[in-house]
């Protein structure tokens, strides 16, 4: 009996570790999946006899179902709970991504993909409710850099592996491979979240918000409360312009490598990685900075818009991409662009779980998220019209000034949490495992 109540004593401390270690799987089991399609673009293109322009129109539909879903899964998540709603997002994206395997022509393809856009953006919307429940506010963006940091790794290591599995297996079986794992997943998860069960340790340690967690879901979710801040279409905008960025790195970059800097499928699954890589560092750096912040006494709100104006400043550097003399420079050069935008990305994220209350916190990050499927289905068809036109250089360009611009007009926003969120004396914190 001592054992057991050992046992479980020992897995309630820990729980929130392992809420963190759930949410990185799957969100590296997400960007696998999302990385697939785009390492084996060229093999569905010459078989199922796609243009770039087809390509291009492939990938708007997933960004379009990413659009619909953002828009609509903060209610689900609101309403089912955030147990039981990610769980269902990661069921449904799960049996799309098998179901690319089947695709015998582009109508199926994209209807696959379709739903794959359908199913995904639960993730992004439960991941950071799931945070917000459950840890208090000094460790949030960090819990969001780490697991974000599983999307990063997800795509480094898709290059290599997807050009392994395809060299061993008929290629088509990723697909298959990728939608079992997310669907392995989904026991572990329901063990992990159970925030009404993680008593004891978790709240002695500081690590579990349940006094802040009563008066957070006090309110009530409110549709109109959301769309009439402006606050909220604010950061609809920075999504939507500042998404796009990423979703070039994940979607027409390996491309780029192939076409204009003439690297093979195997040399851009030995160096591209590298740009994921970076990606991934900037997720985590982008928390640290901000934990450091407001462990020097700095609010929170505040400490996340000083993080984001650091990564602002990086990505004029953009260009020198597409102008690098070598290969190897212009792969260096994106993996600071990657590391930038990831950085910028997990604080933005962070901020809207300070924004709003927890019963808020799905709809909000739902509907603001939804800016980021619009912003990349429209981009990803001007994508495709310069790429066939004027090819990718124009692209560097333009990727140069849209987060400064974007920096503009939140830089006041972030004051709207500091009356509400104040770094506590006790902010510094020891990860003890």
């Amino acid at each position: 009996m001592n054992n057991t109540k050992k046992t479980t004593a020992w897995l309630a401390k820990h729980r929130p570790f392992f809420l963190v270690v759930v949410l990185f799987l799957i969100a590296f089991i997400n960007y696998f999946d999302r990385q697939s399609l785009s390492v084996v673009a060229p093999r569905f293109q010459v078989e199922l006899h796609m243009s770039d322009l087809d390509y291009a129109h492939v990938v708007g539909l997933f960004l379009l179902a990413s659009a619909i879903a953002y828009a609509i899964a903060g209610f689900v998540a609101d309403w089912l709970g955030t147990r039981r709603s990610m769980a269902f997002f990661v069921g449904v994206w799960s049996l799309a991504e098998a179901a690319t395997a089947f695709a015998t022509n582009t109508l199926s393809l994209s209807i696959a993909r379709f739903c794959l856009g359908l199913g995904e953006p639960g993730l992004w919307v439960a991941a950071p409710k799931a945070v917000g429940e459950a840890l208090v506010e000094r460790l949030r963006a960090l819990a969001i850099g780490i697991y974000s940091m599983g999307a990063t790794l997800g795509a480094v290591i898709a290059l290599p592996a997807i050009v392994f599995i395809t060299s061993h297996l008929p290629w088509r079986s990723v697909f298959l491979i990728d939608g079992a794992g997310g669907l392995l997943w989904i026991p572990f998860w329901f063990w992990g979240f159970r925030t009404q069960q993680a008593e004891g340790a978790g709240i002695e340690q500081g690590w579990i918000d349940r006094k802040n967690q009563a008066a957070r879901s006090a309110v009530a979710p409110n549709l109109r409360a959301v769309l009439t801040r402006s606050t909220t279409w604010k950061l609809v905008a920075a999504r939507g312009l500042t998404d796009p960025v990423w979703y070039f790195y994940l979607f027409w970059f390996p491309k780029y490598l192939m076409t204009s800097r003439h690297l093979t499928l195997n040399g851009v699954a030995h160096f591209a990685w590298f740009v994921y890589l970076g990606a991934g560092i900037g997720a985590v750096t982008g928390g640290l900075f901000a934990s450091a912040l407001i462990r020097r006494g700095m609010s929170v709100c505040i400490a996340y818009r000083w993080t984001m104006l650091a990564a602002a400043l990086l990505l004029p550097a953009s260009p020198f991409t597409a102008i690098a003399s070598s290969s190897t420079l212009a792969i260096l050069i994106a993996a600071l662009i990657a590391f930038a935008h990831m950085n910028w990305l997990v604080t933005l994220t962070a901020i809207v779980v300070e924004l709003y209350p927890a019963r808020q916190v799905g709809t909000a990050a739902g509907l603001i998220a939804s800016g980021s499927g619009l912003g990349g289905m429209i981009s990803s068809e001007i994508i495709g019209y310069i790429v066939t036109r004027h090819g990718y250089t124009p692209l560097f360009f333009m990727m140069a000034g849209l987060h400064p611009f974007v920096l503009t007009f939140l830089w006041r926003v972030f004051e709207e949490g500091t009356s509400r969120h104040t770094a506590s004396p006790d902010a510094a914190f020891t990860m003890q495992v």
